[in-house]
């Protein structure tokens, strides 16, 4: 091995180190919001996209935890920002920290993710560049995601919170 290589994998072996523990920090703090609110949840933790992962998963079939999805996922994003912040204030540094609750996000990326190809067909098939509705940014990269999937582009217009993707030919 050379020397590059060497610090390569020192310095991703550090970046996992320190995605565990922002997933760690953050499944203390949602423990305790979990117990705050009286809720039954497991927290799962993982580190996929070079990003910590923390979902709050339940065998009851997640009834009550749809109070911490809310409408449209707004009380899930928020919830996400306030343990960013538990992890910020822990660790001094800024988290991309992705939370899911009851399977909300992975449904919603699942969706997302057809509507891009979807899209990304129609482009294909009238050559006339496709507008979709406002969306939050993490839907905005989902979409972004399928599209470049499918071999085509798509741009990010409008400002927040009518930001939405425009799928464009080849």
């Amino acid at each position: 091995m050379t020397e590059g290589t060497t610090s390569a994998a020192a310095e991703g072996a550090d970046t996992l180190t320190r995605l565990e523990q922002e997933g760690e920090i953050a499944a203390d703090y949602l423990e305790g919001l979990l117990d705050i609110a009286d809720l039954d949840g497991d927290i799962d933790m993982d580190v996929e996209a070079d990003r910590a992962s923390v979902s709050i998963i339940s065998d009851a079939g997640g009834r009550d935890l749809q109070k911490l999805v809310g409408r449209d996922g707004e009380v899930l994003e928020a919830l996400q920002e306030l343990t960013r912040l538990a992890v910020h204030r822990e660790t001094g540094d800024r988290s991309r920290l992705m939370l899911d609750i009851a399977g909300y996000r992975a449904k919603k990326r699942a969706e997302l993710s057809e509507l891009g190809a979807k899209a990304a067909a129609e482009v294909k098939s009238t050559g006339e560049p496709v507008k979709l509705e406002p969306m939050t940014p993490f839907e905005r990269k989902v979409v972004h995601d399928a599209v470049k999937t499918a071999g085509l582009r798509s741009e990010s217009e409008g400002e927040e919170p009518q930001r939405f993707v425009v799928v464009l030919p080849a």
